[in-house]
């Protein structure tokens, strides 16, 4: 996820958090990562408390975070989701 991310991977992930997390006003909390949409659908948030990607159309991405050790733990925090069953 260094410089691209995969499009398919991202919506893998928050499907996996739709799927086996516990819905609350719109969120999904799974394992500690929130994912929700905007209005539109077309907008899609994943975010724990450090880091926020916002993923949208024609696949385009952008992170907020403070420190980069921030964005890796969060990385990992994705995989480790996707790797779920």
């Amino acid at each position: 996820m260094k410089n691209e991310l995969d499009s398919r991977f991202i919506l893998s992930v928050f499907e996996k958090i739709r799927q086996h997390g516990k819905q609350v006003e719109g969120v999904y909390q799974f394992e500690g990562v929130k994912a929700y949409t905007d209005h539109d659908g077309y907008t899609v948030f994943i975010e724990d408390a450090l880091v926020q990607l916002r993923f949208g159309f024609h696949n385009q991405y952008h992170f907020e975070y403070d420190k980069h050790d921030h964005l890796e733990q969060f990385e990992k925090k994705l995989k480790a989701i996707n790797a779920y069953d």
